[in-house]
């Protein structure tokens, strides 16, 4: 299959959404939500992210035919569409975060939403 090369996806849209929002946007929500049920730092999201990252470029070369990091030849394409995976899944991370924190501050903290 011949790469269509677009702003956000490598060779397909629904590859894209299956591998990138589907399969790593769960992962990066349950990033986010275990780093914040352990109170951890943004620090520490950005990197569980990363890691969550490679693995979904991983997936986007073995499976669909997408770049990786090695060959030194497509270096290049591989770290553009591994920041725009990145972005999309901090994205999918900090929203899973807020998304239980906001549950934990209104659990704990009840009298600041007006009950007692």
């Amino acid at each position: 299959m011949a790469p269509e090369m677009s702003l956000l996806w490598e060779v397909a849209i629904g590859e894209f959404l299956f591998v990138t929002v589907i399969l790593g946007g769960g992962g990066a929500w349950m990033i986010g939500r275990s780093t914040a049920l352990t109170w951890s730092g943004w620090g520490l999201m950005a990197f569980y992210v990363l890691l969550l990252t490679i693995a979904v470029r991983f997936i986007h070369f073995s499976l669909f035919g997408g770049t990786f990091f090695l060959p030194p030849a497509t270096f290049g394409v591989a770290l553009y569409y591994a920041v725009i995976d990145y972005i999309v899944l901090f994205a999918f991370a900090a929203a899973g975060r807020s998304f239980v924190r906001t549950r934990q501050m209104s659990r704990q903290y009840g009298v600041l939403r007006g009950k007692a």
